[in-house]
This record gives structure tokens, C-alpha cells and sequence, in this order.
């Protein structure tokens, strides 16, 4: 695999090694303005179980029911990031300390592993989706974090410094804990994507997209905008059954198909003429469900994926086969991106 990836790197311009005149999709990141230099993340506190200031403690004490599951949670349970609410305990492998709790060597401080990307791995659109990757690639990446070799290219996004910080807290059995939960659960359907030229007006909470009205009246103007299904359940209840909505430009799911499945390469009479990138099941194999150490990428979310691109992009991700990327996605545009990621977004 590394060797092909080489002979990749080197059939592609290097010039392009270095991102030039390429925007921060702020789509992908959460934000609405670009950021400044001196912008830096708001730091991250320890899991706490103090009510918030938004509703009544009787309110947020009282236990909630999801359909189908028989447990009992309260809003301060839910949103406690120091445990999981686990909503559906039956679909998914036992459950390891360091996927419930956080790492035992942060005692308070831990934030459990399936808060924020759920008991079942899907994440939400401002982390990653972790369920069905390799144990090699998610034991690599808890590496690249603790090594410095991972970070964000927006300075302002404060959960990849809190991955940074529990990663390198974890136990090598902790890693390896996390990395067997999370692999043993297959990947299935969690985004729909829709094309159109017009999205809901939006807000955003803590990096994630919300919708302020159901009304298509804003355009989209280049942009993807992934925001729940349903708010209620995603947010107030962390409900692992309710997925996502990626709202994105029409006809990218046409110029993304040509990318991702040729590079782009076209031909001309019975010559082939490359194209900018190369066909993305080189590395990410059939399906693009993932080979060993190179991730799964079909369906999950765009913000994601498009956040990676750009770290590979500008250099902020320089784990060894980011680096092998970096040639491979460096003439890539922004709309080529966001063509990229509606299409690996929309497949099963």
C-alpha cells in the first residue's frame, strides 16, 4: 500500500504540496468567519454535573424514555460527559471502561469516548465517526494525536486539543480497548444527503449547524450544511438512532462521482488524460469501506471528511499516510472538495 501510495505522490504535481489561494471550508469547521491568528480554542472543563442555567433542575432531573429501550436517563445524565447514556445497550459489543468513563487516569477530568462519538461510533458532524474503522488506523490516529502529528487547521475548534489531551492520557490497553469496541461495530446509514440550492437559515452551537426555521430559503452558496434530523433527539436526548441531514450543491454529486471514481481523468479518442487526484478506492479500497491502516470514508460525514482534506492540505495532519495524501488531494479546489465529500457522503 505505501509503495503504490508513492507512485502516487510522484505521478502528481508536487508543486501542489502546498495549498495556495484555497479557502477554509468554515462549513466543515463550525464557523461562520474566518479565523485570526490570535485566535485560539475556549478551553475545555472537566465533565460536570452542575444543572445548566437554561431550564428548571426539576426538569433536567426528571427521566426521559426513548422508544424501544428500556433505560431511564436524566438530562443531567445525558449531558454528563464524564459517562454514556446508553440508550440501546444490546446493540453493540460490551462496553470497555475507557468507552464509558474516560481514561482512568484523568479520574474527574475524563470525558468518556462514547459521549461525544456515541455509544455506537457515528459521531456527530464536529467529530469523527469512529464505528467500523480498523483497530491499525484508530490505534494510528490516538498516536499522531499524542505525538503531535494531528491537529486542526482552525485554531478555534476545541475538541481536537481535548483529543489531544485524552489520548495522550490513555493506556496503551485503553487504546487498544477503544480501538477493538469501536471496530467490532459495522458502519451503516447515518446522513442523508440532499441536493439543492437552497438550505434552512442555521445557527451553530459548539461547532455543530441547527437549523432556525424548515424552510429552504437560504442559499447555499457553495457550502454543504449537515444539522440533525431531529434537534430534539440529537441534541437534547443524544439519541444514537437519529441521524444527520447533509444539504448540498446541486451537481455535486455528479462532478464528485467522476472524482472519486477516476481521479477525473478523462479520455481523449484512446488516450487517457489524468486527471487532478486519483481514484479514491486506490487507497480506500472497494467500496471505500477502508483497507487496514487507510479509513472507511463511504457515508459518513462531510463536514468531516472535508475537514480532513483541508488538514492534509495545510499540513496540520503529518501522521504517515497524511503525508502520503497531501500529493494526492493538493490541486484539489474548494468546490472539487465539497464535490469529494457529498459523493463519499451519499454512498451505503
Amino acid at each position: 500500500m505505501l509503495k503504490l501510495l508513492r507512485v502516487v505522490a510522484l505521478s502528481l504535481s508536487v508543486s501542489g504540496l502546498i495549498s495556495q489561494g484555497l479557502a477554509e471550508p468554515l462549513w466543515a469547521y463550525g464557523f461562520l468567519t474566518p479565523a485570526k491568528p490570535t485566535d485560539v480554542a475556549n478551553p475545555t472543563f472537566p465533565p460536570t454535573r452542575k444543572p445548566k442555567a437554561d431550564k428548571s433542575v426539576e426538569v433536567q432531573l426528571a427521566p426521559q424514555h426513548l422508544p424501544g429501550s428500556t433505560a431511564s436517563y436524566s438530562l443531567i445524565d445525558i449531558h454528563y460527559g464524564g459517562s454514556v447514556a446508553d440508550w440501546y445497550p444490546s446493540e453493540h459489543p460490551n462496553m470497555p471502561y475507557i468507552v464509558a468513563h474516560g481514561s482512568k487516569g484523568l479520574g474527574k477530568a475524563a470525558y468518556a469516548c462514547g459521549f461525544c462519538h456515541l455509544p455506537n461510533g457515528k459521531g456527530r458532524p464536529e467529530n469523527a465517526p469512529v464505528s467500523g474503522q480498523s483497530v491499525e488506523y484508530f490505534i494510528r490516529q490516538l498516536q499522531d494525536f499524542k505525538s503531535g502529528l494531528r491537529y486542526t487547521s482552525d485554531n478555534r475548534k476545541a475538541n481536537t486539543p481535548l483529543m489531544i489531551a485524552l489520548a495522550k492520557a490513555m493506556t496503551k490497553q485503553e487504546e487498544i480497548e477503544a480501538a477493538e469496541y469501536f471496530a467490532a461495530i459495522p458502519w451503516t446509514r447515518w446522513i442523508r444527503v440532499i441536493e439543492t440550492d437552497l438550505v434552512p437559515r442555521t445557527h451553530i452551537e459548539n461547532s455543530l449547524f441547527l437549523a432556525a426555521e424548515k424552510k429552504l430559503t437560504e442559499p447555499i452558496a457553495g457550502r454543504i450544511i449537515e444539522i440533525p434530523e431531529d434537534e430534539e433527539q440529537a441534541q437534547a436526548m443524544r439519541n444514537p438512532h437519529s441521524g444527520f441531514i447533509a444539504y448540498v450543491p446541486k451537481g455535486s454529486l455528479k462532478k464528485g462521482e467522476a472524482l472519486v471514481t477516476t481521479g477525473g481523468s478523462t479520455l481523449r479518442g484512446s488516450k487517457v488524460i489524468p486527471g487532478k487526484t486519483v481514484a479514491c478506492a486506490t487507497c480506500h479500497g472497494p467500496g471505500l469501506m477502508g483497507l487496514k491502516d487507510a479509513p472507511s470514508i463511504a457515508g459518513r460525514s462531510p463536514s468531516y471528511l472535508a475537514r480532513q482534506i483541508y488538514d492534509m492540505k495545510q499540513g496540520t495532519r503529518k501522521g504517515l499516510l497524511a503525508v502520503q495524501m497531501q500529493p494526492v488531494v493538493s490541486q484539489l479546489s474548494d468546490d472539487d472538495i465539497t464535490a469529494i465529500v457529498a459523493y463519499v457522503s451519499s454512498l451505503p
